[in-house]
């Protein structure tokens, strides 16, 4: 793996924030939009995703970044699971279901990856570097 300057540059967000947009999409184009409970679920859950990649990236330390990936990942799941929800209520159709739900279970994929990849790294983050 490269050496990685800003969270901006981590693919793990960038699919992240491919998500985001995905669930605004959803906001503006189905009855999800209407149902601001739920909205407000999926909005915070989606966020939580790829901000908690940021925070966890901004904290220099890779115990702290891998506790916060783990946040991310259970954003992840919390908002699959929230689909499930908004497809049984038909706001959202089987097709949006499936491919947001591909994108959730990709996210978890890639972020548990690199969790699995920051324990066995000798790096111990930015902070710990000698200067």
């Amino acid at each position: 793996m490269g050496k990685v300057e800003r969270f901006e540059d981590l693919e793990v967000w960038k699919l992240a924030r491919v998500i985001c947009q995905k669930i605004e999409t959803l906001f503006q184009e189905t009855g999800l939009g209407k149902n601001y409970s739920l909205r407000n679920q999926m909005e915070r859950s989606s966020g939580s995703i790829m901000d908690n990649i940021a925070e966890g990236f901004g904290r220099g330390g890779n115990q702290e970044f891998i506790n916060f990936l783990s946040y991310s990942k259970g954003s992840t799941t919390e908002l699959k699971s929230q689909l499930y929800r908004a497809l049984d209520k038909k706001l959202i159709s089987q097709e949006q279901f499936d491919n947001l739900g591909a994108d959730c279970t990709q996210a978890d994929n890639r972020i548990g990856a690199f969790m699995a990849y920051l324990r066995k790294s000798d790096m111990r983050g930015i902070k710990f570097k000698k200067t």
